[in-house]
C-alpha cells in the first residue's frame, strides 16, 4: 500500500515538474536549458513502453534456446547473389 502511494506521489510530482517546464517554455521569455532538458526528458519517457510483461509471459514468445540456436547457426540465409554481367553499363 505504501509503495503504491509512493509511486503515485512520484508520478504526480514529476508530472507537475514537467508541466511547469513546458509552461515556462511556452509562456516565458527567459527559458533556459534546464526547462528544455526537463521537457525533452519527460517527452522521451512518454515514448517508453510502460505496459510490458516478462518475455516468458507473452503469448507466442520465442524461448531463449531458439535464439541461441539461431545465433550459433551463423549464416541463416541461403540466397544467391545477383547475377553479374561483364558487359558494363549501357547508354543512359
Amino acid at each position: 500500500m505504501v509503495r503504491r502511494a509512493v509511486r503515485w506521489g512520484t508520478a504526480l510530482g514529476l508530472g507537475a515538474v514537467w508541466s511547469w517546464a513546458v509552461a515556462r517554455i511556452v509562456l516565458g521569455a527567459d527559458t533556459g536549458a534546464l526547462e528544455g532538458a526537463v521537457a525533452a526528458g519527460g517527452w522521451g519517457l512518454s515514448l517508453l513502453p510502460v505496459h510490458c510483461m516478462p518475455k516468458a509471459g507473452a503469448a507466442g514468445a520465442v524461448g531463449p534456446e531458439r535464439w541461441v540456436a539461431a545465433w550459433r547457426a551463423g549464416a541463416v540465409t541461403r540466397a544467391s547473389r545477383p547475377p553479374r554481367s561483364d558487359a558494363g553499363s549501357g547508354p543512359s
